[in-house]
């Protein structure tokens, strides 16, 4: 697009070139600010017991999306363990979600073996990964607040320090 030829008409294209500049960073802000609400589902642990989301309100929550085969969640999850360790008397809850083509005998075992401290569920129809955004690849986390909002999304393995510093502020709130 070209510029106008008179000064007149290209104040007035500069000023309109402005002015579309500020609502779409007005949105952009918006839409990177505005917290998305946890998708209401429940689910079954290892144990088979039912937890819901709206359970799990009032307390700061990490949903980790995980499975057996995936080398970067093996790496992760004694940091996961040492982190639902350190802050679960403060009210972290945390839910490790295997995905539909993990094989429930891998998940249970790599459940047992490593004494998984938290809720393991398995997502065998995949509605769980669905319902979270369609989340395909592993690990994916949700840190969610006390109010049931969506504070951030890791898609492979966090800083585990700008993590501990999300949740401190969360828990803190």
């Amino acid at each position: 697009m070209l510029a106008p030829s008179s000064p007149r008409k290209f104040m007035i294209f500069s000023v309109l070139a402005a002015a579309l500049l500020l609502v779409l960073g007005g949105l952009f802000y918006q839409s990177l600010s505005a917290k998305q609400a946890v998708p209401e589902v429940s689910f079954t642990n290892l144990k088979g017991e039912q937890i819901s989301t709206q359970s799990l309100r009032g307390k700061v929550v990490l949903v980790n999306f995980w499975a057996t085969s995936c080398a970067t969640c093996v790496a992760e999850m004694p940091h996961m363990v040492e982190t639902y360790n350190k802050y679960h008397a403060q009210g972290l809850e945390f839910v490790a979600v295997a995905m539909r083509y993990d094989a429930p005998n891998y998940v249970v075992n790599y459940s047992e073996t490593r004494r998984l401290p938290f809720h393991v569920a398995l997502d065998v129809q995949g509605k769980l990964a669905q319902a979270f955004g369609d989340v395909r690849l592993t690990p994916t986390t949700f840190v969610i607040d006390k109010q049931g909002k969506i504070l951030k999304r890791y898609v492979g393995q966090p800083s585990f320090a700008e993590l501990h510093a999300l949740l401190e502020q969360a828990l803190a709130a």
